[in-house]
């Protein structure tokens, strides 16, 4: 008996034709995290550029947007924005589903009419169901106290007087692949601005029937 097992046990230590599958089976769990880590982090800098270009659209097209009247001044309308806002959730495409796990942001960046330089927001609207107020202020601020601009610390921008800057700030939350290794409840927050491209009307933005107003994107909602 003693003389089988030990044949047997030789035998077994000298076979090797699963060394390659046991190889694998102990080295797997190892590959398989790595490249699930490597495919979250593509994805994540995927989704972090993508709100960023959608930041930068957005505030693109909010500087271009308007209609010229008899005065020679272009007017943004209530629709004006909502357009900007649906087509930027629909440039996102539907996968991103930017309006359910995100919300936008766009603030008018003016001077104060009774001021040389001071800063306030004229206006803000936002759409989006994510629940992310302002980084950088909400309308009205400045107005009645000092505003550097709207930005980062030391990195603020400001508009001239008979200007306005079109202030965009985009905030994702990320949808992770699989594993959520990047804290998810964290969202994705980027910024853009742009001076106004044309000589804007800027006592503020208008309905283009007032019998039947547009939605206005408050804030607020």
């Amino acid at each position: 008996m003693r003389l089988t097992l030990f044949v047997f046990w030789r035998r077994l230590l000298r076979d090797t034709r699963a060394t390659a599958m046991l190889e694998f089976a102990l080295s797997a769990p190892l590959l398989l995290s790595i490249g699930l880590f490597g495919a979250e982090a593509a994805n994540r800098a995927i989704t972090q550029m993508r709100v960023n270009q959608i930041a930068v659209l957005v505030a693109d097209n909010a500087s271009r947007v308007g209609e010229n009247s008899l005065l020679g001044e272009v007017s943004i309308y209530e629709s004006d924005i909502n357009d900007i806002f649906i087509g930027a959730d629909i440039q996102a495409g539907e996968r991103f589903a930017l309006l359910d796990n995100g919300r936008i942001i766009l603030s008018s960046l003016e001077v104060l009419e009774e001021s040389e330089d001071q800063q306030y927001i004229h206006w803000q609207r936002c759409m989006g169901d994510l629940d992310h107020p302002s980084s950088y202020g909400k309308e009205g601020d400045g107005e009645f106290s000092n505003m550097e601009g709207m930005g980062p610390p030391g990195e603020e921008i400001y508009a001239f007087r008979g200007e306005a800057v079109m202030f965009v700030e985009v905030a994702m939350t990320y949808q992770p692949i699989a594993v959520d290794l990047f804290d998810a409840s964290q969202p994705i927050v980027a910024i853009a601005a742009f001076n106004v491209r044309n000589n804007r009307d800027l006592s503020g933005v208008k309905q283009r029937n007032a019998n039947a107003p547009d939605p206005i994107a408050n804030c607020g909602a």
